[in-house]
């Protein structure tokens, strides 16, 4: 597996060796077992509708329902993977394109037959449905999603206002839809010269190319023309943004929560003393970050440093190809302190058949993990002999083994791991594998790199995200105090957080103020947040694996059984974890700042 190759040259499907393929057969061991399990899913959801106003009428009414709907939901769920993984791969595959169209259609008629669900549960009187758990023991199961609901009761509103709320998302939603319209389909950019001197087009997909130049010429061009773009189209940007923040505290209004951030937190019972937390956090350790861009400085010899600067690599560039077989061996090491038994099952995993190695015609590109409830999980990969194919296999193994350990213990309605967490257990594995690699690499440019890499992951995912949360957060404060957001109001805030964040050797460049009009992030409020406290999670985490050695690993492994079986915070208590503290931010900003110590020692 050579580290490029022209799409030309890439194998077809059935070139690719067996042993580097997945087994979706140990879902549907033949197409036609898919369709009929189709037509069974097809029979299921009428009988789900015809529930619909009777779950109020018994213990053994509602049981009988809250079984047939996770059962079809198993259903469609083994029937949509299914589909959607042999399309990926090959996405020309007409056959299986047709079945993913199915599966996708057939999802949203499940989805919309189990909608009555909610609000009939919520007709319920909560001393009516204590009454039932009482008297059926087999509703226990239950306990925790009924509650997941009842516990919204307050901003849950009649049926009638719920259908206007409802009707008032969509136009909530068109704003969305208006600025991804904007970002990814209307706005050009201008065209630089690279370093050879060839005229190319900025865009965005060649632009994080384009500022890890070492012609910092380059860098600044790309740097300008981008935000030249942006900000022609500030006013309309501003407009759009403002118009989505004006929709999160409706919705908030409507629903009954003091502001946008309680309403938006609410979803997964996080207070937002969680968010507060991580802001304090960081900011009290500033310092840190601005330590790590006098060592930018002073690596790139620049008499200033400029916020083209931010991306370029300090550290030469260092040829590191690795094969498939050394990165799982490699992976196989770090992970030790996870464990026997999940090292056992990983490797188990690894050799038969969860993993789809080599890139190939038609293949969805990047990597993911995913997989079936009643099978196994899997992870697709397009391995290329890359230095960060290896971390994407550690990465996407610990969505597996999360998945893994969760299904394994887990009832299907409780299999899910929630959003909070989702990448607390595959940073967990980055940070094994790196630590690995750096007990074990002596050469000094390939440890500086090691240590350049995953302080870039910090500055991405903890500063940068944080600063992100802090922006949303005075925006939402900004329009609930009645003050407008206009282009020059959010430019300003925006410049201002950079000045904090980076520090004051770092020339915060007129451009960046506009930065913030190019995050879709920002339409989804309160979402990047969760980068930050999950990165900071799984480095405390993994810091605990390595000093503190079984009684760490037996927290984490109760925390990966967990799935959605209880709230977010709770589960993470299980690992040891306590995110209603400040303290495991500050345990990974300490382990941030050993490692900036020991790549400056290395720089000399």
């Amino acid at each position: 597996m050579s580290e490029a190759r022209s799409a030309s040259a890439l194998p077809g499907r059935a070139d690719v060796p067996d042993h580097l393929k997945w087994r979706l057969e140990d879902i549907y061991a033949t197409d036609e077992a898919w369709e009929a399990d189709m037509a069974r899913a097809a029979e299921t959801i009428p009988k789900l509708v015809a529930m619909s106003g009777t779950l109020g009428q018994s213990a053994h009414r509602l049981f009988e329902a809250l079984s047939l709907r996770d059962q079809l939901a198993e259903l469609v769920e083994k029937l949509y993977t299914y589909s959607r993984m042999r399309r990926d791969e090959d996405n020309a595959n007409p056959k299986y394109q047709a079945m993913a169209d199915r599966a996708t259609s057939l999802a949203v008629q499940a989805q919309s037959a189990a909608a009555f669900f909610e609000p009939e549960v919520l007709e319920i009187p909560e001393d009516v449905l204590d009454g039932y758990m009482s008297e059926l023991p087999q509703l226990g199961v239950y306990r925790h999603d009924l509650h997941d609901i009842t516990r919204r009761r307050p901003h849950t509103l009649s049926a009638a206002e719920e259908r206007i709320v409802a009707m008032a998302n969509e136009v909530g939603a068109s704003v969305r839809s208006v600025f991804t319209m904007l970002n990814n389909a209307d706005i050009t950019f201008p065209s630089i010269e690279d370093e050879h001197g060839n005229k190319v087009e900025v865009t965005k997909g060649r632009y994080l190319a384009l500022v890890e130049s070492r012609d910092r010429r380059v860098r600044k061009d790309a740097f300008t023309a981008l935000y030249s773009s942006y900000r022609s189209l500030a006013n309309t940007i501003a407009a759009c943004y403002a118009a989505s923040v004006k929709d999160d505290a409706f919705v908030a209004r409507v629903r009954r929560y003091p502001d946008s951030i309680t309403a938006a937190l609410d979803r997964f019972n996080i207070p937002v003393a969680v968010y507060d937390n991580l802001v304090k956090a960081v900011r009290d350790n500033l310092h840190l970050m601005h330590r790590y861009v006098s060592l930018r400085k002073r690596a790139l010899g620049v008499d200033e440093l400029h916020m083209y600067d931010v991306y370029v690599p300090i550290v030469p560039e260092v040829d590191w190809k690795v094969s498939y077989e050394k990165a799982k061996a490699a992976v196989v090491e770090g992970l030790a302190p996870l464990g026997e038994d999940y090292i056992g099952e990983m490797v188990k995993g690894l050799d038969s058949g969860w993993v789809d190695v080599v890139e190939s015609r038609g293949k969805t590109s990047g990597a993911y993990s995913w997989g079936v409830y009643d099978a196994h999980p899997y992870v697709l990969l397009n391995w290329n002999d890359t230095f960060n194919d290896m971390f994407t296999l550690a990465h996407e193994l610990g969505h597996a083994m999360h998945f893994y350990y969760s299904w394994k213990t887990q009832p299907f309605v409780y299999a899910d791991t929630p959003i909070f967490v989702a990448e607390v257990a595959s940073t967990v594995n980055e940070v094994l594998l790196l630590k690995h690699l750096l007990k074990t690499i002596e050469d000094r440019r390939r440890r500086m790199y090691l240590l350049n890499y995953f302080l870039e992951s910090f500055r991405g995912t903890v500063f940068r995200q944080t600063m992100f949360a802090e922006f949303e957060r005075r925006a939402h404060e900004m329009h609930e105090a009645g003050m407008a957001l206009t282009p020059e109001s959010l430019s300003e805030m925006y410049r201002q957080l950079n000045v904090d964040y980076f520090g004051p050797e770092m020339v915060i460049d007129d451009e960046i103020s506009v930065e913030w009009a190019r995050i879709p992030h920002f339409y989804t409020a309160y979402y990047v947040y969760q980068y930050a406290t999950g990165f900071s999670a799984a480095v405390a985490i993994a810091d605990a694996l390595i000093s503190e050695g079984r009684q760490a690993q037996e927290r984490y492994i109760s925390f990966l059984k967990g799935g959605s079986s209880d709230y977010p915070l709770e589960l993470l208590k299980r690992a040891g974890v306590d995110m209603t503290t400040p303290n495991p931010m500050l345990r990974a900003l300490r382990v941030f700042e050993d490692t900036l110590e020991e790549l400056a020692r290395l720089l000399g």
